[in-house]
């Protein structure tokens, strides 16, 4: 029984992946994807790709007002024109596709459009934010437009997915992103033209399985990554795994059937071999079933939230997450387009002592990665929640990503979208001085007076907590009598600090470290 179970669970799951995948051509017909459709929105000032599929050999013709463009569909049945750039314009068009047959796509508007992805911070629905009950009903926006993409984990590229464009209004909103909705609410009320939101974001998922997976594979610095995926791969597919979990499903069956007599919850049933193959930690798994179906679509740019799953690996992801935009700015062909993400957020018991973290490092190797051009990076040290690794106030996270979009991207030039980031130290008289940048007006505390969060060691690397004092715009002296000859300092390095920095503007100091000591998640055999 559980064999066939099995089984057939295998077969449905392939079979939806299969439908996808197909040719859409040998269907006979004018098709196109889910994410060129009604109340869809067009990225303004640039061209546009439009695309679907027709019997092979067909030419289609492709009309929005006065433009006109023709292509021919391949052997495989796409066919793709470019829309010449088009002005913001909140007036619905109608875009007018022949082939086969006769297609309208109707209530098309131009303006702003942005990709939301990451893991479950950024999938976090509104419904779930501290504010969603009021935010909800100042929700209704005809020319904010929402769109998400079904979570499907497959080495096999797809090229559609099930879903709909669709004007924001209280009801939809509520299951849409927060940070999302919030940064595209910011955009469409500031600049005043039509914003477009693309929601992909998987909960729980690894950097890893966000980018294709040949290019990992090529790539030797990942080689251990993919080496290590190969063998576990092997072991999910094998007879053995599969009797394992058929085991392990029989035993959770009488469990869960004594819990539910004494009243009691369930506990977790045990994944199949078969989730973990089609989940959210496969390198290439979300690039191919989520990714893949909107790649090329015109769009401003990317906001991120991810790195909770990868911060047991955080050196490794100094190097995974910058090549993860790369290689998604290249997969576009739209330039080096803006990609804005959110630093890690406080979680965990709070840590007023100094030592050492995997998520101090991992915010550590996000903020290096701002060495890529127009990349933007959001720090929320002081927006998280101990108890809670998803926190709830979204609303502030939404502000300082939309900063940077509008400084950079929008001509706001008098909005500063960085947090103070540190730039130099000096050690002279057993104290150190540090120097920052991106001050903002200057440096301030919250909550206290007294500076926090500051660590300093000496040679023997023995990290003390450190007296700090503000002592200019853009200066903080530390100082410990514990270390009389100081080499380093640190600040907030820990899952949860005790730290109180911002700027005037209310930007919080990003946590940094002055030293190069090995980080404690670099492995061992790594270069």
């Amino acid at each position: 029984m559980i064999s066939r179970l099995f089984s057939s669970s295998v077969f449905r799951i392939g079979f939806g992946i299969a439908l996808l995948v197909t040719p859409l051509s040998a269907f006979g017909e004018l098709k196109l994807p889910a994410i060129i459709s009604d109340h869809m929105v067009l990225q303004q000032k640039q061209a546009n790709p439009i695309w679907g599929w027709d019997k092979p050999g067909t030419e289609v013709t492709v009309t929005l007002g006065d433009q006109v463009k023709k292509a021919t569909s391949g052997d495989d049945g796409k066919w793709t024109v470019k829309l010449d750039p088009l002005d913001a314009n909140a007036k619905p068009a109608t875009i007018v596709i022949e082939g086969s047959s006769r297609r309208e796509i109707t209530d098309v508007l131009v303006g702003e459009v942005w990709m939301c992805s990451g893991q479950s911070n950024m999938g976090m629905t509104l419904a779930g934010d501290w504010k969603a009950e009021v935010e909800s009903l100042s929700s209704n926006h005809p020319n904010l437009r929402l769109i998400s993409v079904p979570r499907v984990g497959t080495q096999e590229l797809q090229t559609d997915f099930k879903g709909q464009w669709e004007s924001a209004n209280s009801s939809n909103c509520q299951s849409f992103s927060a940070v999302g909705f919030f940064y595209g609410r910011y955009l469409h009320e500031i600049l005043g033209v039509p914003v477009g939101l693309i929601n992909n974001a998987w909960g729980g998922s690894a950097a890893e399985a966000w980018v294709r997976r040949d290019s990992l594979e090529k790539d030797p610095r990942f080689t251990t990554l993919m080496e290590g995926w190969k063998q576990r791969e092997t072991e999910l597919q094998s007879d053995e795994a599969k009797a394992k979990y058929e085991v392990a499903l029989a035993a959770w069956k009488d469990k869960a059937a004594e819990a539910k007599a004494l009243g009691k919850p369930a506990p977790r049933a045990p994944n199949s071999p078969d989730s973990l193959l089609t989940g959210n930690q496969r390198p290439g798994n979300i690039f191919a079933g989520v990714v893949h179906p909107t790649l090329g679509y015109g769009m401003k740019g990317v906001i991120w939230y991810q790195g909770e799953s990868n911060a047991g690996r955080a050196w490794e992801y100094s190097r995974l997450f910058p090549y993860m935009i790369e290689q998604w700015r290249a997969e576009w062909g739209q330039g080096d387009f803006p990609f804005y993400w959110v630093q890690l957020a406080d979680y965990q018991a709070e840590v007023d002592q100094p030592g050492e973290s995997d998520w101090a490092e991992l915010r550590e190797s996000q903020t290096k990665t701002l060495s890529l051009p127009n990349t933007g990076e959001a720090v929320i040290i002081d927006l998280g929640e101990a108890n809670d690794i998803h926190p709830k106030n979204k609303y502030d996270v939404a502000a300082r990503l939309v900063r940077w979009a509008l400084a950079k991207d929008y001509g706001m030039k008098s909005i500063e979208p960085q947090s103070p980031a540190y730039r130099k130290i000096q050690i002279a008289d057993k104290k150190a001085t540090l120097t920052f940048d991106h001050i903002a007006g200057g440096l301030r505390t919250v909550d206290v007076n007294d500076v926090r969060g500051f660590a300093i060691c000496g040679d023997d690397h023995k990290w003390v907590r450190a007296e700090a004092k503000i002592t200019g715009g853009d200066t903080i002296e530390v100082w410990s009598d514990a270390v009389t000859a100081p080499v380093a300092v640190r600040y907030a390095w820990a899952s949860n600090p005790v730290c109180n920095v911002c700027s005037k503007v209310g930007l919080p100091l990003t946590p940094f470290r002055t030293d190069d000591f090995p980080m404690t998640t670099k492995p061992a055999e790594a270069k």
